[in-house]
């Protein structure tokens, strides 16, 4: 089952030409989720390949470079002849200033835009098998970040065993794995729990936006699969990032360690580390020894299971 992270945007509030503003796209299985849409997110989207089929918004704050594709965008979407209904989830007290910045210039979109606030701890959005929860961060206005988790997937199916225990290949390997009692063939009852390992874990992806270091995406990234954290500066504006409330590479490969989660991308990268962010990259890996990336935009990465050989 796929689970795709395009990342579209990866730079900081002023544009570069190598970095457009905040916007990830994640493909989990045909379900299309935008996690902000910064300026120019549409062309992004054409530029790469990804599509205009997204199903719904996570915007983490109402800073420019997180939020200004957004008119744009559905404006593009319904010249398209989009009638689908888009739902776009935001921080509480933040429903007016979107609703504004959707109808802007007047635009009235033929299709239904749902603005739906959630709080940090809550879950937006409910799905076949995931669900997407805010959760608390820490910038210079309300903000919030967003984790996707998966189901528990049920554990291996043991064939060999139940050949010898006399279930008869077919339909019945799938009732035992869906976790239902089967008959074999000479009559006994042959339990899931005989022929089925433990559940498996399913993935998770935590997107942090804009934030200084915090104790809650220690807690929500607790061994993630991936996590997507704030990086605007290298350690020598460490100053800067506090002025600013945003995290430098080193204080976000910190948190990764702490959470011990397999890779860490870093994103928001500033523009004054156009030429260059290496070292930022360099920061982060002096305090994380797992897989720590600086991705270009475009940069399109498979997120693997847990237990995947």
């Amino acid at each position: 089952m796929s689970l795709r992270v395009t990342f579209l945007g990866t730079g900081g509030a002023v544009p570069t030409t190598e970095r457009a503003p905040s916007a990830i796209l994640i493909n989990r299985e045909g379900d299309r989720l935008l996690f902000d849409c910064g300026e120019g997110t549409q062309r992004q989207m054409m530029r790469f390949g990804t599509g205009f089929g997204i199903d719904h918004i996570f915007v983490s704050h109402l800073h420019g470079d997180h939020v200004l594709g957004i008119p744009g965008l559905i404006q593009t979407l319904d010249f398209n002849g989009r009638d689908e209904p888009l739902t776009i989830h935001c921080p509480p007290n933040t429903h007016g200033d979107l609703h504004d910045l959707v109808h802007a210039v007047g635009h009235d979109p033929g299709f239904r835009v749902a603005i739906e606030p959630v709080k940090p701890g809550e879950v937006a959005l409910y799905a076949d098998g995931y669900r997407v929860e805010a959760f608390e961060t820490v910038h210079r206005t309300r903000s919030q970040g967003y984790v996707l988790t998966e189901a528990d997937r049920p554990g291996r199916f043991d064939r060999p065993k139940a050949e010898a225990l006399g279930v008869p290949v077919g339909p019945k390997f799938g009732r035992l794995h869906a976790g239902e009692a089967v008959e074999a063939e000479d009559g006994t009852v042959v339990e899931p729990e005989q022929v089925v390992g433990p559940p498996r874990p399913g993935r998770t992806v935590v997107y942090t936006a804009d934030t200084r270091p915090h104790d809650r995406t220690v807690a929500v990234a607790r061994g993630a699969d991936l996590l997507i954290h704030d990086a605007t500066f290298a350690d020598g504006l460490a100053d800067r990032a506090r002025e600013t409330a945003h995290s430098t590479g080193r204080e976000a490969g910190e948190i990764a360690a702490r959470a011990d989660v397999t890779r860490l991308a870093l994103v928001h990268i500033s523009s004054r580390y156009a030429g260059d962010p290496s070292s930022i990259r360099d920061d982060a890996r002096a305090a994380f020894d797992g897989d720590c990336f600086i991705p270009e935009d475009g940069h399109r990465i498979e997120v693997p299971f847990p237990d995947a050989e």
